[in-house]
């Protein structure tokens, strides 16, 4: 099969290239680069059934494929905040134009949304279900503002024009290939390990994640978004082992051997008090549950940073 992967040289994106064409999938990568990296494909250079288009999603040729999997937004509270505008026209206009080339070409898409569209949840853990708690203009909306607006057009694009869609929300993902700036609590926290530095908090540390190793997720991801019998469906992907951010800092304390510091700082406007997946529909539907546990996990990911200081 061929499939389109929007967003392919990101930190998620490239691993769901990988495993692709391992499976022995045709893969065409588009992506402009503004938060992915040809690092992470240059090893699928010249690989046979492996194409990369430089492209704004939102501007995206029309090329023909079996499926579409939509992971094109700047997905870390530093890079949206940044780029606030970039990421709203990611997830709309971005959206806009690849389920037009779904309806065009008879692809099936997958909108990659997020456990954001949760906000700040009063209802714990989240099912699909679940309509959220949103803050619809402070600073965090303009990913999770135009993730519901995705998901919605999405929706609309089914109800209106035929197209076959569905709808995968991740929660908190880590591994190899993420930025040390990326600005999300893990590659933060060891970053600052790594130098020796203190372990910062944002806030008292209370607040609750679950963290799904990467592997773990694209197995997910490909499940549903390579299922052409799924249409219309939103699945939650990720880890329901759920840890304070304070807990997590003191695993990745322990992983370093170092006894540095744990400190607090003014907390992040708007970060969720707690945060967490149901995720028995795609477990009954598939069969998956993360197989990757937080510890492993964070000794791959130190690992594979280790290995890129070491080239830099």
């Amino acid at each position: 099969m061929r499939v389109l992967v929007a967003g392919g040289a990101g930190f998620v994106g490239s691993h769901v290239c990988d495993e692709l064409l391992r499976r022995g999938h045709d893969v065409i990568c588009v992506d402009n680069l503004l938060t992915g990296s040809m690092d992470n494909i240059e090893h699928l250079d010249g690989r046979p059934g492996f194409r990369f288009i430089l492209s704004d999603v939102a501007s995206a040729p029309t090329v023909q494929a079996d499926f579409i999997l939509h992971l094109a937004s700047p997905a870390s509270p530093v890079d949206y905040d940044r780029m606030p505008l970039e990421t709203m026209s990611a997830n709309s206009l971005g959206t806009w134009r690849l389920l037009d080339i779904a309806h065009e070409t008879g692809a099936k898409l997958t909108f990659v949304s997020t456990s954001e569209v949760y906000g700040d949840p009063l209802v714990h853990p989240q099912p699909e279900t679940y309509w959220g708690n949103v803050d619809p203009v402070g600073p965090r909306s303009s990913y999770d503002e135009s993730k519901r607006f995705g998901e919605a057009l999405l929706m609309s694009m089914r109800r209106t024009k035929g197209v076959r869609a569905t709808i995968v929300r991740l929660f908190n993902t880590y591994g190899p290939r993420m930025r040390l700036d990326d600005g999300r609590v893990i590659p933060e926290l060891l970053g600052n390990a790594m130098a020796g530095r203190p372990l910062v908090l944002h806030g008292s540390g209370s607040q609750t994640r679950s963290f799904c190793y990467v592997s773990d997720l694209v197995r997910g991801l490909l499940l549903v978004g390579l299922d052409d019998h799924n249409d219309g469906e939103i699945f939650n992907i990720g880890n329901p082992s759920e840890i304070t951010i304070r807990a997590l800092a003191e695993r990745v304390r322990d992983l370093v051997h170092l006894d540095l510091p744990i400190v607090s700082t003014d907390a992040r406007i708007g970060d969720p008090a707690r945060r967490c997946p149901d995720i028995s529909k795609i477990g009954d539907r598939y069969g998956w549950v993360p197989n990757v546990d937080l510890d492993e996990g964070l000794r791959a990911t130190v690992a594979a940073f280790a290995l890129v200081g070491a080239a830099a």
